[in-house]
C-alpha cells in the first residue's frame, strides 16, 4: 500500500455548505455541512477515485509543487 498527499482546497457556498476539492485529482470532490465533515467525505472520495486510476492502468499524478500566489487587480 502506498502513501500519497494531496493539496484539499475547501470552499464555503452561499448555502453554508462546504466543498473540499482536489485540484491534482480531476473531478475529486465532495460536500459537507461542516469543514471536517466535507474533508472527511473527501478522503473517501480519493480513496475512490485511486481504486478507479488503479483499475483503469491509468497514472496517478503527484504534485510536485502546491502554494499560494498573490495577485493585485
Amino acid at each position: 500500500m502506498r502513501r500519497y498527499n494531496f493539496t484539499v482546497v475547501v470552499e464555503q457556498d452561499e448555502d453554508g455548505n462546504f466543498l473540499a476539492i482536489v485540484p491534482a485529482l480531476q473531478g475529486c470532490y465532495a460536500e459537507g455541512s461542516t469543514r471536517d465533515e466535507a474533508l472527511e467525505f473527501v478522503k473517501d472520495a480519493i480513496l475512490l477515485h485511486l481504486e478507479d486510476r488503479k483499475a483503469r492502468n491509468e497514472p496517478v499524478y503527484e504534485e510536485v509543487y502546491s502554494g499560494t500566489v498573490e495577485v493585485l487587480a
